[in-house]
């Protein structure tokens, strides 16, 4: 039998047991913005280091569901062999009600399956300990195999003698959980019963609670395995019943989690009837994983077809393929595009496939990236695929990961966002571990199969060992650190050691660092000097020669943190103008000593938001005079720089860490420097003042902005600058993955009116400035604006005319040019990125502005009315 003959006749022999579910219930309950995570290693890690960013996305949470999702197990702690682990269905039964455990065994278990291990898992502490108010499922693992004459007659009586043996068997699997499910727990009033999960290699634990509180509650902070996934919050479309609504669902051999809603939710429940499949729990997240399960098992899909038909190409980026994929895409989207999630949703995945000894994790985003979502890869001893709603969820990972083996390491060497249904990475990013527990390696690729790598270099650091004077140059550079650290400036000791960057090992790095943090100790002017050394060696791009960036990061973060930790803190009797307060701290809080008084918080121990966060400590500390802010160890901290209000001309906050969502919102007249990336939100409805990211910068970033002057040394993800009005000044030194700037309505930026530059660049591994593919690769720029402009560095002339709606392309002319300039030299002070090195100057040839950049602008109401309306 063919592969589309096997999917029919699976199809068709499923009528007689799914067509009798009664019809779907379509009320939906609230939305919400939930918190997803996973991470696939090539080495098994325990369940605690999923603890840990669900415990810092546990704001995206509301108690009413939260689960996990393992693949790639140990078979020791699992309780079964490496054969038994491999060929076995591990399937768990959520029992509700204890008195129906003998009864769902005998009905659908030990009549059908072989079982081979048999296990109830113990909680290991009172579920009202850890602050559940519904006790969690009791919990019944068996590992099993379908008995052969069982098989027989199921092959026989479904007309699938022909097809694969596993395939009967994973069929046989499905429609059996599907059978408990309707039995114990779909047709009842009283839920008794349900399975939580039924592939090989893979299980799920939901309960009614947050995520970190099943790692809690059924042990599994030392359970190992090769990929993790975990969601706060529970599905928001359909009914939510305890606590089977949570996530994550199971397909057959995938578990998927799933930030969002769909719009078009019934119909997608419709498309999966008329193909024989009845969802049962009634949330828009079954539906997700049941028709993922649809396309890839029963259809027999490969990946990039299944990611085509969930999120489809379209528009200009349609038009971008090839000409071949361009027909498979067209028959795929014929014959599945009613079936497609519409709406803000974001997937993750983790998925099972032993008999190739291949465990994965996917990201799938929708073709509009309504919702935020982070990719990261670490490679060197270990390699690791992140993904997460936020970028300080992944940081928290390594972080976990590198207190139990120093391997890992703090910081990713890449992050990056996905662009859905994009000819350039498809929206779509799998993370694949291939091998067994002890000879595992890990390889990353977008939807179209292209390799995803990280710049090579040496990352082991022996922090044991104390580094020593560097025999290049190290006296020269002792020496300039004195002069500069009394008479000189942070800028020229930074220009000094750049030149011997390159040829340093990672331990001279160290020393330099180190012999940095020793000045800072010396004085309020050498805090001050030492602190902007290690930041702008942290900002900028320098080259590390052999040395991961990641990993000169590392050691320059470390040295940053070491210097704002020294700081007295405000409960010490000699009060200078630099103090430091932390959480213990907070009420000892006092004005400073000095207007040049310097408040460093330290941020780690704060809650994200809310009463008695990090941000209503700001604003305390600002009421009592301080004006000067460095804020270290964030980790996820939001509204940074929220509620200090106007008139604060004069403040400063610098941030170092994981800076949290809707950072510099709402600021009128303040500054904010983010030494790292951003994360979604920053900049909303900004009134004025200055923001500074060395980095990237998220989802919807500044929206509704009435002014600012806001400069971002990498990209922005989707949406930045929607309806933005007045005159903000903003420079992007990347590009943007779509919506920039649309309904934009900031006048005319020739009369005091708003714009943005675009500048399409990135950096290389020798930190210099190179042109990225396109400028701008999405299909809406500057969509339905009204007003103002965008500057764009396009000397190629990249950008067609088919990426805009209602702006159209003018000349720069000396007006704009003497606009722009002013903004594109402090862009150079903040970065380092020359105007005539970098940015006029194209395959070596030095080029005039005109030539270099565009200007997109609104089409005058005038011209739209005249060319709709034909004479």
């Amino acid at each position: 039998m063919t592969t589309h003959q096997i999917a029919m006749q699976m199809i068709e022999s499923r009528k007689r047991q799914f067509t009798s579910m009664p019809p779907m219930i379509t009320d939906p309950v609230g939305e919400g913005g939930c918190g997803v995570v996973g991470f696939a290693a090539s080495v098994p890690v325990g369940g605690r280091h999923i603890f840990t960013p669900s415990i810092q996305m546990h704001n995206r949470g509301n108690g009413k569901g939260g689960g996990i999702a393992a693949a790639g197990l140990v078979p020791k702690e699992m309780g079964v062999d490496a054969g038994t682990l491999r060929d076995d269905y591990l399937l768990q039964i959520a029992l509700l009600d204890s008195a129906v455990e003998s009864r769902v065994e005998a009905s659908h278990i030990s009549n059908n399956f072989r079982i081979d291990h048999r296990e109830k898992l113990k909680p290991v502490c009172d579920y009202r300990d850890i602050g559940l108010e519904v006790r969690p499922p009791d919990i019944i693992r068996y590992f099993v195999r379908v008995k052969d004459d069982v098989l027989d007659a199921f092959a026989a009586t479904n007309g699938l003698k022909d097809v694969p043996r596993r395939a009967v068997e994973d069929e046989f699997v499905y429609r059996n959980s599907f059978a408990i499910n309707s039995a114990y727990y779909s047709s009842l009033g009283e839920k008794q019963a349900f399975v939580l999960s039924h592939a090989r290699d893979l299980m799920i634990l939901k309960i009614v609670g947050y995520a970190e509180q099943v790692v809690q509650y059924y042990g599994m902070d030392d359970v190992k395995a090769h990929v993790w996934i975990a969601h706060q919050r529970y599905p928001t479309k359909g009914r939510v019943w305890h606590p089977a609504g949570a996530h994550p669902f199971i397909g057959m051999n995938e578990a998927l989690v799933h930030n969002g809603d769909f719009a078009n939710y019934y119909s997608i429940s419709e498309y999966l009837r008329q193909h024989n499949i009845s969802p049962q729990f009634l949330t828009d997240t079954e539906v997700s994983v049941l028709l993922y399960d649809l396309l890839h098992r029963t259809y027999g899909y490969p990946l990039e077809y299944v990611i085509e038909a969930m999120a489809p190409t379209t528009e200009l980026d349609f038009e971008r393929l090839p000409e071949e994929k361009k027909k498979i895409y067209r028959s795929i989207q014929a014959s599945h595009m009613h079936g497609s999630p519409d709406g803000p949703w974001f997937f993750i995945i983790a998925s099972s496939d032993p008999d190739k000894s291949k465990i994965q994790l996917m990201g799938i985003t929708d073709t509009a990236m309504l919702r935020p979502q982070v990719f990261a890869l670490q490679e060197g001893d270990v390699s690791i695929g992140l993904i997460a709603s936020e970028k300080q969820a992944i940081d928290a990972t390594l972080r976990s990961l590198m207190k139990d083996d120093a391997r890992f390491r703090p910081i990713a060497d890449r992050y990056w966002n996905a662009r859905g249904g994009s000819s350039t990475d498809g929206g779509s990013f799998i993370f694949t571990v291939n091998g067994n527990n002890g000879h595992s390696t890990l390889e990353c690729a977008d939807k179209f199969g292209k390799p995803i790598a990280c710049p090579k270099g040496k990352w082991a650091i022996d922090l044991k060992t104390k580094p020593a004077m560097p025999k290049n140059g190290g006296h020269d550079v002792a020496a300039e650190i004195a002069r500069s650290s009394t008479s000189g400036s942070h800028e020229e000791v930074v220009a000094f050691i750049a030149r011997y960057l390159p040829a340093w090992e990672i331990n001279d790095l160290r020393w330099f660092v180190e012999e940095i943090v020793k000045v800072s100790k010396s004085g309020d002017k050498c805090f001050k000097w030492a602190l902007d050394t290690l930041a702008l060696l942290n900002d900028r791009r320098y080259d590390f020669g052999e040395t991961k960036r990641s990993v000169a990061l590392q050691i320059i973060r470390g040295g940053i943190t070491s210097i704002l930790g020294e700081v007295p803190l405000v409960t010490a009797k000699a009060h200078g103008a630099i103090q430091r307060v932390d959480l213990a701290t907070r009420d000892s809080l006092s004005a400073p000593k000095s207007a040049e008084g310097i408040l460093v918080v330290y941020a780690a121990e704060f809650p994200m938001e809310g009463t008695g966060c990090m941000s209503e400590l700001l604003v305390k500390a600002h009421k009592l005079g301080w004006k000067k802010f460095a804020v270290y160890g964030m980790c996820g901290q939001r509204f940074l720089g929220c509620g200090i209000g106007p008139g604060s001309e004069g403040v400063r906050m610098d941030a170092f860490g994981d800076s949290g969502d809707y950072l510099a919102s709402g600021i009128d007249g303040m500054e904010i420097h983010v030494h790292d990336s951003g994360q979604d939100q920053l900049g909303q409805i900004l009134k004025s003042g200055k923001l500074v990211i060395y980095g990237d910068v998220g989802q919807t970033f500044m929206y509704g902005a009435k002014g600012g002057e806001v400069y971002i040394m990498g990209n922005a993800a989707g949406r930045p600058l929607i309806n933005a009005a007045g005159k903000p000044r903003v420079v992007i030194n990347g590009t943007c993955l779509d919506y920039l700037a649309e309904s934009f309505m900031a006048g005319d930026p020739l009369n005091g009116g708003g714009f943005v530059i675009l500048n399409g660049i990135s950096f290389d591994e020798k930190g210099r400035v190179q042109e990225q593919d396109a400028p701008y690769p999405g299909s809406n720029l500057f969509s339905l604006a009204s007003g103002g402009a965008i500057y764009v560095r396009d000397p190629h002339r990249k950008l067609v005319a088919e990426q805009l709606n209602g702006g159209e392309f003018g000349p720069v002319t000396k007006r704009d040019w003497d606009l722009i300039l002013p903004y594109l030299q402090t862009n150079e002070k903040y970065f380092g990125i020359s105007i005539e090195r970098d940015l006029l100057t194209v395959g070596g040839t030095k080029m005039s502005f005109h030539e270099v950049y565009r200007k997109v602008h609104p089409i005058k109401v005038a011209k739209l009315a005249k060319e709709e309306v034909p004479e």
